[in-house]
């Protein structure tokens, strides 16, 4: 007998109920204390696998029916977007402003719902990298600076000046950074320089309205990498854990509590390539992830760690030819987003008109979801995903920042027309030294 996958929840209820039907004729020839003590498991993982079907198929089907629901209007200073953070939702609120990193030393603070533009900050004369909000607090904003410092903006205040200042050491340029979930310690990864590379971390509680209050670090890790540290990402329910990436190829896994770094990194895995984007997965999110700058795609199971079994996942080498695109093609991974109720990791990647492939993640590969069209224009940078109402936000090359709902129609259908100017942040590729070995594989 052949059964269709159901199409959403009801339907995979009643699809697990009817492949129980098939055992009815049966019970009568079977005692039904050795029926039920025989089968439960089979009827268990029955009804677990169709409901969790059901889900995958459902996400996937909202994300290929995202549509623009919003635009914000054209800056008069034009810049690339080139990191989105929507804040934390209070408990009986959605999420109300979203923030953006610019190519031009600006932060932009836009209303969620609207895409007003609320408050820009300059960084002047460093380049920022990253932005965050901080988890318990939806007015605080946090960046990375070239500057080496870390700084935080409230936006309830109308001083463009940052609130708290968190200072590196002077040889210090900070390319990446994160905070962890309790809002309790930032983490900013550098450039190498002179041979050095650093994460340097913070004490972040006590952030006030005093903008000449500047904090030291609590201490740095500088063993563990060999080159830029491009991205830095804590793990969402567990504040003691960070990973961290570099161009050195190598993703690293630290638990903060211990005393020392040599104690503190759990796991380096090899990516053999430049890390562009990391994140956490899977249930309790006991797996990690990265793109490179080449296109590739490594995940891993850190709760094997201790096991016999390998650790690696999946890997594929270029997305570009792995992912089988019909009347389109892929030019490059945005990142990743890990849907907590499929329990699925999907990537993000585009083309250089403004394409915008979702692409689903599976131990025996990756296949296309569906293509948003019709948006931007040129490169897409940055995006965020927002679990609360499924919903998807983009920023590009094309200096505009988008908002994508499930089955949303735009009032305003203007397409901007592609942005031609020189970008104020180049791409960090190096060559990647393969001789470099993880520690555990």
């Amino acid at each position: 007998i052949s059964f269709s996958p159901p199409q959403d929840v009801i339907a995979g209820f009643l699809y697990a109920i009817l492949i129980l039907l098939v055992f009815l004729p049966f019970v009568d020839q079977i005692d039904n204390f050795n029926l039920t003590y025989k089968y439960a498991p089979l009827i268990i993982i029955t009804l677990g696998s169709a409901f969790e079907m059901a889900a995958v198929e459902k996400i996937e089907e909202q994300l290929a029916s995202l549509r623009i629901a919003k635009r914000s209007a054209l800056s008069e200073e034009p810049a690339y977007l080139l990191d989105i953070d929507v804040s934390t939702p209070a408990q009986s609120e959605g999420s109300r402003f979203v923030a953006v990193s610019c190519s031009n030393k600006s932060i932009r603070v836009y209303n969620r719902d609207t895409l007003n533009l609320l408050r820009e900050y300059s960084s002047c004369p460093g380049i920022l990298n990253g932005v965050k909000f901080a988890h318990a607090c939806d007015s605080l904003v946090f960046s990375a600076c070239s500057d080496g410092t870390v700084k935080c903006w409230d936006i309830r205040l109308a001083t463009e000046k940052a609130v708290q200042v968190f200072s590196g050491y002077p040889s210090n340029v900070f390319i990446s950074f994160d905070i962890n979930c309790s809002d309790l310690i930032l983490c900013a990864g550098t450039e190498e320089v002179e041979k050095d590379t650093f994460l340097v971390f913070w004490d972040a509680r006590g952030v006030t309205d005093c903008a000449s209050k500047t904090k030291e670090p609590l201490g740095v890790y500088s063993e563990s990498h060999n080159d830029d540290v491009t991205k830095i990402c804590f793990h969402p329910v567990e504040p003691n854990l960070v990973v961290s990436g570099s161009t050195d190829g190598l993703v690293n896994v630290f638990d903060i509590n211990k005393d020392n770094e040599d104690d503190a990194l759990i796991s380096t895995c090899n990516s053999d390539s430049s890390v562009s984007f990391i994140g956490w997965s899977g249930k309790d999110y006991k797996q990690v992830y990265c793109t490179t700058h080449d296109e590739s795609f490594c995940w891993w199971d850190i709760a094997r760690l201790d096991t016999e079994e390998p650790i690696t996942l999946l890997r594929v080498l270029d997305v570009r030819d792995a992912v089988c695109i019909e009347n389109d093609s892929l030019h490059y991974l945005v990142g990743g987003l890990y849907h907590e109720k499929a329990d699925k990791l999907f990537l993000i990647g585009g083309t250089s008109t403004g394409h915008i492939h979702l692409i689903s993640c599976g131990t025996d590969g990756l296949s296309l979801v569906g293509t948003l069209c019709g948006g931007h224009s040129a490169t897409v940078r940055s995006f965020c995903w927002n679990l609360t109402d499924e919903s998807l936000l983009t920023g590009g090359e094309d200096a505009q920042l988008l908002l994508w709902k499930p089955g949303a129609v735009e009032r305003s259908l203007a397409k901007k027309a592609s942005m031609k100017i020189a970008s104020s942040v180049q791409k960090r590729v190096r060559v990647h030294n393969s001789s470099l070995k993880s520690r555990k594989m």
